[in-house]
């Protein structure tokens, strides 16, 4: 089955048996459109069943059914939570999922290769795409329209225009 990784459990939350989630989703809301995640530690995972869901700050608090007890989900630090692929949410046109631009290959719009895409780093105002080809410095490429020109994500490939002062 394949899965999506849409947080990473950071801390326990008070002593009622709270987690703290980093959300690794671009809506920390869709936490409250599931019943139940599975829980991914080392090499095994568990289900659980969501109780409550609140927010603070950045982070997605979580508690769930049959637990009220701080020592009962210490063990859970470091967890990375997962959910089915068939409970992504959809895509609208131009979005994509973040696990599939990494490693596509980026070329521009004259046909030369720039190597792939091995970073993504998230800022507040759009993402930006950190190209890696070997022996050559990293090429910072920001996901905006005048430079992501398209994404063939079958044929693993990125066509951008690459702007003047990138390289």
């Amino acid at each position: 089955m394949s899965y999506f990784e849409i947080g990473k459990i950071v801390n326990t939350q008070g002593l009622k048996g709270e987690v703290r989630v980093m959300p690794m989703t671009d809506d920390p809301k869709r936490f409250e459109k599931l019943k139940t995640i599975e829980i991914f530690l080392k090499n095994a995972s568990k289900t659980y069943e969501i109780e409550t869901v609140r927010y603070h700050k950045q982070f997605v608090l979580l508690k769930f059914k049959g637990i009220s007890d701080i020592n009962d989900v210490e063990y859970l630090k470091n967890g990375i939570i997962k959910i089915p692929q068939e409970m992504a949410l959809p895509l609208v046109e131009d979005e994509y999922y973040i696990r599939d631009i990494y490693g596509l290959k980026v070329v521009t719009d004259k046909g030369e290769d720039l190597g792939q895409v091995h970073d993504i780093i998230f800022t507040g105002a759009n993402d930006v795409y950190v190209i890696r080809k070997e022996n050559e410095k990293d090429l910072l490429i920001p996901a905006i329209k005048q430079c992501i020109l398209n994404i063939d994500i079958e044929s693993k490939i990125m066509t951008i225009n690459l702007l003047e002062g990138l390289r």
